[in-house]
């Protein structure tokens, strides 16, 4: 199966500069490549260590149970996050039948990143002030030169999860507010994130019928999968708007980040999002994967959705950059 057709350019998409028409007093010295290189090991660097302990600890610590439960949540847990949470709630991509937008809440508390309505009033203010005063999480915020730029990652990253103020749902989830069974949802966070954590480890122990295979599954299904989870996400807050390329304009500094596509199922493809927020299709350049697009079709075609925004090829057009700009 493919997504809907998008008219693509005739001429590849050029790189653009993530400076490319601010005002000249914005910004400080280039980053070296140094800078450029420590950015991508950020990203690169956990993942080969996780990497490198699944075949230390195969055959006693890790299985193929593990492995099988653990892509299973992550993958759900993503989607309802990058389907549900993102796409859905707080852009309104498409409209769901009322099982599925349930579910799609479900899913994206299991993935232990906040209640529904307080994710969506926090992205929302993002979107409104995107790396601009009053952007909860902007690697910008203290400024542009090494020192800054290296605290604002870690603000942007995480550090703004710690923040005492938390945005007002009233004012930016309305909407939300108004829906009982969401609402619900969002008040009982707690018990869908306990069940995240514990379902694994049953399953596991179910299936090897041993406390090992439940104790593994909590680790690698529980543990691990939502450790990634977490920081996949919140390197789309960091990363993905510092360092990348920008082939639509936006008025922030949103980019697209490519080496984490596959995890963020499509998330990374930044740019387009904040340059067109309400498309349902994020990746819509030749060779740019978009797995929560792939699913939103899928979900389209069995009649569980509709009045979905796909990308629309004289809007793309509209907001592509020109090689002048670049």
């Amino acid at each position: 199966m493919s997504a809907p057709a998008v008219t693509r350019p005739t001429a590849p998409p050029r790189p653009a500069r993530p400076d490319a028409g601010l005002p000249a007093n914005a910004l400080g010295r280039q980053k070296s490549t140094v800078e450029i290189g420590a950015m991508y090991a950020f990203v690169v660097v956990p993942f080969l260590a996780l990497a490198a302990a699944i075949p230390v600890a195969w055959g006693w610590g890790l299985g193929w149970v593990d492995v099988a439960l653990a892509v299973s949540f992550y993958a759900v847990t993503v989607l309802g996050v990058t389907v549900g949470y993102h796409r859905h709630f707080t852009h309104g991509s498409f409209k769901a039948v009322r099982p599925l937008r349930i579910a799609l809440a479900l899913a994206g508390s299991m993935a232990i990143q906040g209640p529904v309505i307080q994710w969506v009033a926090d992205h929302r203010r993002h979107h409104a002030f995107s790396d601009r005063e009053g952007d909860p999480h902007s690697p910008w915020r203290f400024g542009t030169d090494t020192r800054a730029l290296v605290k604002g990652l870690c603000h942007a990253h995480v550090g703004w999860l710690f923040e005492r103020n938390k945005t007002n749902t009233a004012r930016y989830a309305p909407d939300l507010l108004k829906d009982g069974a969401l609402a619900a949802t969002s008040r009982l966070f707690v018990l869908w994130a306990a069940i995240s954590v514990l379902l694994p480890a049953a399953l596991g122990g179910l299936i090897t019928m041993s406390w090992q295979g439940a104790v593994t599954a909590f680790f690698w299904a529980g543990l691990v999968r939502i450790g990634l989870s977490h920081h996949v996400t919140w390197s789309i807050n960091s990363l993905c708007h510092t360092i990348g390329n920008r082939p639509f304009a936006a008025r922030d500094r949103s980019t697209n980040f490519w080496p984490l596509a596959i995890l963020s199922m499509g998330e990374s493809w930044h740019n387009l999002h904040h340059a067109d927020p309400t498309c349902a299709r994020h990746g819509v350049l030749r060779g740019q994967i978009d797995i929560s697009a792939r699913v939103i079709w899928v979900f389209e075609k069995l009649r569980w959705v509709h009045d979905v925004k796909w990308p629309d090829p004289v809007r793309l057009a509209a907001k592509r950059r020109t090689p002048a700009a670049d």
